[in-house]
């Protein structure tokens, strides 16, 4: 049984759209929220990037929300490529280079306009269902509405397209599964450092899932068939922990764009990769648009 969507419910009735109704009010998610949210406020005076605060209920608290966009443009009306985080990290501390990557992208590239949005995951959930906090299941049900409610990400506030770093690589590629069981494919995917790994002694050290069979579940090295012909990313250092399970990735799913190089897991290669991941993801909504 999956381990994300409400507990009690089989993937298949949360896949089912006659229940998905069901499925949220089991978990209290609604279209709205009748408590006023404070206002957005700038992030680090920066006036492109704005934090707020939302109360997630399939993860039982409030997290932030922080919503990046290019220097000259206004969020609303954007597209949205939503950035996971890492391990023991937040989406405040995510943004970092960011803002001014997206605006090189589209200023001195030549990319269309779109927003990175990010969003609190929790510090060890690999983005994926544990006991009473589901991140995975805040993505697929209550980020689309909030998206929507800010004029973000189309009428129905779907991100066309994920990325992340280290175990936000890992919950990308979920997502991205997620959407393509859905019938709702992304038009892109990148990861950087994707904290996969090839055994259960390795991964079982991490405390992350209760039991090998809920990590194999989810485990996107397990289940690379299911995330469809989306196109893919991929940037690992050599010197990196996870590179062993980044080239066995890379082997068998073929990505569009693969790159391992000099480097290891920190923000020195991060800085190096997250600009061309930007860059990936813009393209990619600018051949789709182009073909609309």
């Amino acid at each position: 049984m999956p381990h994300d969507g409400p507990v009690g419910l089989s993937r298949r009735t949360v896949m089912t759209a006659g229940f998905l109704g069901a499925a949220s009010l089991s978990l209290g998610l609604t279209r709205s929220n009748s408590a006023p949210e404070p206002q957005p406020s700038q992030l680090n005076n920066q006036p492109n990037v704005l934090v707020e605060q939302v109360y997630s209920q399939a993860r039982n608290r409030h997290v932030d929300l922080v919503t990046m966009y290019p220097k000259g443009h206004v969020r609303q009306e954007l597209p949205v490529c939503v950035m996971l985080h890492g391990r023991f990290g937040d989406a405040r501390n995510s943004a970092a280079g960011l803002p001014a990557w997206l605006s090189s992208a589209v200023h001195e590239h030549g990319l269309p306009p779109f927003a990175i949005l990010t969003v609190d995951g929790g510090g060890n959930t690999y983005w994926h269902r544990r006991l009473d906090d589901d991140p995975m299941w805040m993505l697929l049900e209550e980020l689309p509405s909030w998206m929507a409610e800010r004029g973000l990400g189309g009428p129905r506030g779907l991100p066309f397209a994920v990325s992340g770093v280290s175990m936000g690589g890992f919950g990308a590629l979920l997502y991205a599964r997620r959407r393509q069981e859905r019938d709702e494919p992304l038009r892109a995917v990148a990861v950087v450092a994707p904290a996969l790994l090839t055994s259960w002694e390795q991964m079982r050290k991490r405390r992350a899932f209760s039991s090998e069979q809920e990590w194999a579940e989810v485990d996107p090295l397990r289940h690379i068939d299911a995330l469809g012909d989306v196109p893919i990313g991929v940037w690992c250092g050599t010197h990196d922990r996870f590179i062993e399970g980044a080239r066995e990735f890379i082997r068998r799913a073929d990505p569009e764009y693969a790159s391992t190089t000099p480097g290891g897991h920190n923000s020195r290669y991060y800085r190096k990769a997250l600009p061309e991941l930007v860059r990936f993801v813009g393209r990619h909504l600018k051949s789709s648009t182009a073909h609309e």
